[in-house]
């Protein structure tokens, strides 16, 4: 068995611990602005930033040779897992939320951008309260490129290989991982300060335009309104259905974008294949919308287009109840969830790329009913998927589907009705929030017993972090030498 790094797992403790300490030291001009407590954020900044300061600096700089990618999966677990506990603090202090369980599920949700709630009405909720339910997505957007891309490579972990746990397409983009990640960080900056600014010109006022682009740009779903999206106008929603949509592009378009690199883009297959995937979904749904309910083409259109977009980029943002849709239209939601976004963007789900190579085996295999000793690569990018890529990605979607199905069994026997079951697992795993029946997109799992709630926090946990990086670690080769 081989021995942990545990100078470099406290010390990127030490760091995870200030930087939560540094977020709840945030939403205090918020409590102040409101005339609410500072109490729920003033201790959990004290017993968050205090220590871990005094850790961070105890621990000695780790040199790159010390810390293996064994040890890189380990810190980015627990350090997830560290987020999620540091972060239920606000919610006990201040009593919004009502026991343990409920306060890790809430904040589980927040930082794996999965926007599920057991919070029955929001709207009681406290300014300050509101606002750090919003942060917890928007650090957990620009999560996964802090840790593996800036935080890491700062502990010499080596940056490259660790930058593939939040995707399995290796793409060497910048030599300098770190240089890329300012970059991208920027990108996600800018965004937010984007549809902040485009929100406030329709019916949304500031602090509803903060919260919802935090939870727009990090593909989560949280609202401040219990209907959601829906009691907006027009314009807000298709500022925000756009918002999603490009929160489902990868960031590497957006970094060959800031560097005109137009070609890279043009050539980018997965973009194209989202684009056409979005299009098609949106399409069959309005069609469902306008010949099955009274909706007339224009708000078929805007419904149709936003609930698929917010299915597939996980976002979980409501304009409609979609389980008061004609069945064919509910269930298609269903289906998009697990679909995601493109790779290196802010979605769960199984990806784009994922589908595409998978549909391209699929090709192959016809192809080779034919032509029984043909040599047929599959390709992406017009570059060859290695053959130990193309198992471990195929491998992921089956992956995927078992653990799926072993949630949906494990929530039904806690006592949760099948249908929504299916829906809370789905959900999820795939990091999309809403589910099914009671628990749909207008609706919340505060119904769900003690048990069906920690299942689904594993499951938010193991779907934002790929699957492979959290059951890696329960594998006895994993721990070999």
């Amino acid at each position: 068995m081989t021995s942990i790094n545990i100078r470099s797992l406290l010390k990127i403790t030490g760091l995870i611990m200030i930087i939560t300490g540094g977020a709840f030291i945030a939403c205090i001009p918020v409590a102040l602005i409101y005339s609410e407590s500072l109490g729920p954020f003033l201790w959990p900044a004290l017993i968050s930033f205090v220590p871990g300061l005094v850790l961070y600096m105890a621990m000695p700089r780790t040199s790159r040779d010390n810390i293996n990618v064994r040890d890189g999966y380990l810190n980015v677990t627990l350090s997830w897992v560290l987020l999620a506990l540091l972060g239920t603090m606000p919610y006990l202090f201040s009593g919004s939320v009502s026991g343990v369980t409920n306060a890790l599920f809430e904040t589980m949700s927040g930082f794996t951008t999965t926007g599920a709630t057991v919070i029955g009405n929001v709207e009681i909720l406290p300014k300050s309260i509101l606002f750090w339910r919003s942060l917890t997505h928007w650090i957990g957007g620009v999560g996964v490129i802090l840790l593996v891309i800036v935080i890491l490579p700062n502990m010499k972990a080596g940056g490259y290989h660790l930058f593939t746990l939040e995707s399995s397409m290796k793409q060497k983009i910048l030599p300098k991982t770190r240089s890329i990640a300012y970059i991208i960080l920027v990108i996600y900056l800018a965004m937010t300060v984007l549809e902040t600014v485009l929100l406030r010109f329709g019916d949304m006022n500031l602090f509803d335009s903060i919260c919802h682009s935090f939870a727009t740009v990090s593909t989560a779903g949280f609202s401040t309104r219990n209907t959601s999206i829906s009691e907006y106008s027009p314009y807000v929603q298709y500022v925000i259905g756009i918002f999603m949509f490009l929160g489902g592009v990868s960031y590497i378009v957006y970094y060959f974008l800031v560097r005109r690199e137009f070609r890279k883009i043009a050539a980018f297959e997965e973009l194209w294949f989202y684009i056409f995937f979005v299009t098609g979904a949106t399409i069959l749904v309005t069609l469902i919308l306008y010949t099955g309910t009274d909706r007339n083409f224009a708000l078929s259109v805007r419904h149709g287009f936003f609930q698929v977009i917010s299915q597939m980029t996980g976002t979980g943002f409501a304009t409609t109840d979609y389980m008061l849709w004609p069945q064919g239209g509910w269930f298609i939601m269903i289906l998009l969830m697990p679909a995601g976004g493109c790779t290196g963007s802010t979605t769960g789900g199984i990806k784009m790329a994922r589908h595409l190579i998978t549909l391209r085996n699929l090709k192959v295999v016809f192809q080779r009913f034919q032509h029984h000793h043909a040599v047929i690569p599959i390709k992406i990018n017009d570059r060859i998927v290695p053959d130990n890529l193309n198992i471990t990605i195929l491998s992921f979607t089956l992956l995927y589907i078992a653990l799926t199905l072993a949630g949906m069994i494990a929530i039904h026997f806690t006592g949760v009705p099948l249908i929504e079951a299916v829906g809370a697992s789905t959900s999820a795993i795939s990091n999309v929030g809403p589910g099914l029946g009671a628990s749909g997109n207008f609706g919340h799992y505060n119904g769900f017993t003690a048990g069906a709630k920690f299942i689904m926090i594993a499951l938010m946990l193991i779907g934002r972090l790929e699957i492979f990086t959290i059951l890696a670690l329960f594998t006895r080769s994993f721990w070999k030498n």
